[in-house]
């Protein structure tokens, strides 16, 4: 569930097609994304092992430790971009404004919290032309623990 009022437009990063933004000014440490109907999840090994979600695994989200979500329906969501300086923050499936934002910003988030450990997505980082390589469990969650505890002052 998307809670600002946003649209989904052409992305400002090149090769990203669609992006997500924001229509109206969005604070530092607001809530930009939260958990909607999420009914099930799946461990890494399982998608792997299982043709059918194996084939859905480009829509795959890591929750938390080794549970992701498969959205082969593509929610507004799933048009949140990726980038090493994201305006928003990914943790534990909610997305916070990593800044104050002003009405027509992208929201993007770093994918490697979002990938499994080690797990690299099939495209590099547009600005970088880095590799995005998925964080290990442990390290994501101490990195968006401490971002969170800062934007929150």
């Amino acid at each position: 569930m998307i809670l600002p009022r946003y649209r989904i437009d052409a992305s400002t990063i090149p090769g990203a097609g669609k992006g997500l933004f924001v229509d109206e000014a969005t604070r530092r440490g607001r809530i930009v994304v939260a958990p909607d109907a999420i009914d099930r999840t799946y461990g890494f090994d399982e998608i792997n092992a299982r043709p059918e979600l194996a084939a859905l695994l480009h829509t795959s989200v890591r929750w938390f430790e080794d549970r992701y979500t498969l959205s082969p329906d593509w929610p507004d969501e799933c048009y949140v971009n990726h980038s090493f300086a994201p305006t928003a923050l990914w943790h534990l499936g909610f997305i916070f404004a990593a800044a104050d934002l002003a009405a027509g910003s992208e929201i993007t988030v770093d994918y490697r919290h979002l990938l499994a450990p080690g797990q690299e997505e099939a495209f590099r980082d547009a600005a970088t032309g880095a590799p995005i390589v998925g964080f290990g469990w442990d390290e994501s969650l101490r990195r968006t623990t401490a971002q969170l505890q800062s934007l929150l002052g």
